[in-house]
């Protein structure tokens, strides 16, 4: 006679995951980028806290806050790019061109310029620059990471050889005034004053127009398009090339407008900074969700990738976690996001 077994009578580990809550935690992550990188926020931002209550402070808030506005104009750029199913890492250098170039001569030949004709400098340049981006990946019909590189060298040689070299300690009083000027001051009981700065507002002012035109004009849907097929694309009647010049123009004038709020913050003009700053940006948009094949990616969503890399590589040290270890975690993020992003699509 065989003994058969209850199924009742085996007991389960009340510990052990189930499968399909792991399937299904998966699949909703996949499904909601933002939400993923908004639980990674809170995770890292609970740790450091915990180990430094001293984070849960406003000034660093406002530290935090004026470390995201150069990357958050820069990853904005790279947004429309990517969801057009582009790669933009030329961004850094037409930054550093427009802002060195237009500092130089503003200091050299009209020291009293105010700070609304050199913004609208800065957009000029770099919306200049980018467009010859769009032109050339168009015309050449060539992978626009390989263009983009080739302008990104091409950007920088004219810059250190043509420009100037020079560090200038003191930038044009206009800018130095826009730097200096406070969206909100905080005083400490310490009696430390901390500040965060008007040149945020830019990068809200940013977020907003890039938000409308991906979301409520034609434009944005046929950046989404193109970047989703583009055969399908062609056969619907959009015109490439438009888009092409478009996307990275608004690109370069995110980038040339970077520039001029760094120097403006920083009241120092360096040719060589922000350089090297291409990954954290590639990142941050990733993170918040855009696919590098393109048709995807949100404003909201990118912001929330860009205040999750500023978390690592500013914040981090005040857990005691050494800053060699800031790149290993943004490389482990971007593997979870990624592994969470694959199984949406597997599913």
């Amino acid at each position: 006679m065989t003994a058969t077994v209850s199924s009742a009578a085996v007991p389960r580990a009340a510990s052990a995951p189930s499968p399909s809550k792991a399937r299904s935690w998966l699949h909703w992550m996949g499904r909601n980028p933002s939400a993923l990188t908004l639980l990674l926020i809170v995770l890292v931002s609970l740790a450091v806290g915990i180990v430094n209550p001293s984070f849960f402070q406003l000034p660093v808030l406002f530290d935090i806050l004026r470390a995201c506005t150069v990357l958050g104009l820069f990853a904005l750029g790279v947004l429309i790019v990517l969801a057009a199913g582009g790669i933009d890492v030329s961004f850094a250098a037409i930054a550093a061109l427009t802002m060195y170039g237009i500092t130089k001569l503003v200091l050299t030949h009209f020291p009293d310029t105010s700070i609304a004709l050199i913004l609208i400098a800065g957009c000029a340049g770099g919306t200049a620059l980018g467009a010859l981006n769009g032109l050339m990946v168009h015309w050449l019909k060539a992978p626009s990471l390989i263009v983009t590189i080739g302008t990104q060298y091409l950007y920088r040689g004219i810059l250190l050889t043509f420009v100037g070299t020079v560090f200038f300690m003191n930038v044009p009083a206009s800018m130095d005034a826009f730097g200096k000027l406070a969206l909100w001051r905080h005083d400490t009981p310490e009696g430390l004053h901390s500040v965060l700065p008007l040149t945020f507002l830019v990068l809200i002012l940013a977020a907003g127009l890039t938000w409308w035109l991906l979301n409520r004009t034609l434009v944005g849907r046929a950046v989404y398009a193109i970047g989703g097929s583009l055969t399908i694309a062609e056969r619907l009647g959009y015109n490439l090339r438009t888009v092409h010049v478009f996307v990275f123009a608004y690109a370069g004038l995110l980038s040339g407008l970077a520039g001029i709020v760094h120097v403006s913050s920083t009241r120092l003009a360096n040719p060589f900074d922000l350089v090297g700053s291409e990954l954290d940006v590639i990142a941050a948009v990733i993170l918040g969700g855009a696919r590098i094949t393109g048709g995807s990616g949100t404003v909201g969503g990118t912001l929330l990738g860009v205040l999750l890399v500023t978390l690592i590589n500013n914040v981090l040290i005040l857990a005691g976690v050494p800053s060699t270890w800031q790149k290993v975690i943004i490389g482990a993020f971007i593997l979870l996001a990624g592994t969470c992003f694959a199984w949406r699509k597997s599913n």
